[in-house]
This record gives structure tokens, sequence and C-alpha cells, in this order.
């Protein structure tokens, strides 16, 4: 199956990360679902790539609240009748507190950011994908989910939270035709730091070029047999 037949769907397509990977994604051919917090930013990410709105799906939805993943489903199955590849690019960060110092409802609002957006997109969109007998699943995450620095707690139990969700689900996805791959960064240097600074600070920072050639890696046929990665891209 060729690019141009296979369908996206991308959690927080509109955040600096999610344009560039909407972008070539587009340029490769796929049919895109963008989904975000704002409507307006997502509408005018397809009009920013010139992209005519009724090729591509656009719907803005609180991706912890399950009844209004559900409703958007159906109208992904009526409008391309399959799904190919589930991007969850859902960001957010807190840190700077001791545990014995941070607030339970930050916690609560990372695990909602990273555990429960991807628990609710995999259980509304996975039988969409293991309908085709193909399906790429891929979240991007941090290495803090199994080395977490100091001060960076409620950040790092969303993401560990969020990765075991991903290994258990490519553990029962084996011999599916469907996987399921995280990518590790540390962090996502948007305004490519790392190529004009001089001091070292930006090395261990991971540009969303690099990232989007992982992903479209993951998502070929190539990648088919790799399952419960976990593929590190920093430095």
């Amino acid at each position: 199956m060729t690019e141009q037949n296979k369908v996206a769907l991308i959690a927080g397509a509109a955040g600096g990360l999610g344009q560039v990977v909407t972008r070539q994604l587009a340029e490769a051919g796929f049919s895109l679902a963008l989904l975000g917090r704002n409507q307006e930013r997502l509408d005018a990410l397809l009009a920013d790539l010139n992209l005519n709105p009724s090729d591509h799906f656009t719907q803005s939805v609180d991706l912890t609240n399950p009844d209004s993943l559900n409703a958007i489903a159906p109208a992904i199955r009526e409008k391309y009748g399959r799904l190919d590849l589930l991007i969850n690019l859902v960001g957010g960060w807190a840190g700077g507190e001791t545990l014995l110092e941070v607030q339970a409802d930050t916690v609560e609002t990372m695990l909602n950011q990273h555990l429960w957006s991807s628990f609710y997109l995999t259980q509304v969109f996975l039988p969409l994908l293991k309908e085709n007998g193909f399906g790429r699943v891929i979240t991007v995450s941090s290495p803090s989910a199994t080395n977490p620095p100091p001060k960076t707690g409620a950040y790092a139990i969303g993401k560990a939270a969020q990765d075991a969700l991903m290994l258990t689900l490519a553990a029962e996805l084996a011999g599916s035709g469907v996987t399921a791959n995280i990518i590790q960064v540390k962090a996502i240097d948007v305004k490519h730091r790392r190529q004009t600074d001089t001091t070292g600070k930006y090395t261990s920072w991971t540009t969303p070029e690099e990232i989007v050639s992982a992903v479209m890696y993951l998502a070929s046929d190539e990648a088919a047999h790799l399952n419960g990665l976990r593929l590190p891209l920093y430095g």
C-alpha cells in the first residue's frame, strides 16, 4: 500500500512538532485527521500548508474526554473508511518542585496530558487500525520516564505511565500487523538552537525534523518488525 492510500491521525497537530509532522505526512501523500485543542489553529495549519480542507479532517477535542473522542471515530470511518497511523504528540511539562512540594493537582495534570490522552486515543481508534491488519501507534516520550532527574516527579510520573501503556499495548499487538513504539527526546528544539548556539547547552535537544524522520520510518512497511521499541533520539 502506498502512502497515498493511507490515513494518519495526529493528536497535538497544531503544536511546534505537530506542524512539522503534519507537513511531512501531507507531502508523503497521507490523508490527515488532525486533532487539537483549538479549531482555528488546526484550520490555519491546513491553510498554511495549502491543503484542501475537504481532503482532510480537523476537530478540536478534549483528549481526556472519551465521549468526545468516541464522537469523532465514526466521522473518520465515514470519511476515509480506514486508519493506518495514530500519532500522539500531546506535550506538557511541569517541574521545579520536589515530591514533598509538588501538588497533587500538578501530578493529575501530567497524568491527563500524557497517560489519559494516550489511553483514550488507544481505546477509541485502535479498532480501526486492527481492522486493516496494518497499523502504527507512535508516541513521543522522554527518558525521564525511566531515569527522572530531581524535581521532575510529576512529569516523570505522567511519562512513565504513558510508556507503560504503550509497552503493554505493544505486547498485546504482537503478531497483529499493528505495532506500538515510543520515540524518546529530552527537549524538542523547535528553534534549532542546537545548530546556532556554541555553548553546548542544547547538545541533547532534538529537532522536529529528526523526530519526523523517525516517525516516517516507524510508519513504514520496513519497520513492521519493530514493536515495543523505545527509540532514543537525544545526544
